[in-house]
């Protein structure tokens, strides 16, 4: 089955939707989806605005790139260590 992605604001949707009292069962027939995924979102996007929805979104993909960067320094300095800890 193809996997389908949702957008912050249909997340954002879905979730208010549930707020307002529509069950999960409905919502889940609506947009396609399981339920467990509606409670992940719940516990991820709860609470949370399109907007605060996105910035949480470009942080995350801040810290996966600083994440990258630290890990190649660190074998750098791995590789540097080995290199001069050889005898010449």
């Amino acid at each position: 089955m193809k996997r389908k992605r949702f957008t912050e604001e249909q997340i954002i949707a879905a979730l208010k939707e549930a707020e307002q009292g529509v069950p999960v069962a409905d919502l889940c027939r609506k947009y396609g989806m399981a339920s467990s995924a509606f409670y992940k979102w719940r516990q991820k996007f709860g609470g949370m605005e399109v907007s605060d929805a996105k910035r949480l979104r470009e942080v995350e993909d801040e810290n996966r790139r600083l994440k990258k960067l630290v890990a190649e320094q660190a074998l750098d300095i791995d590789m540097l260590k080995a290199v001069s800890s050889k005898k010449w």
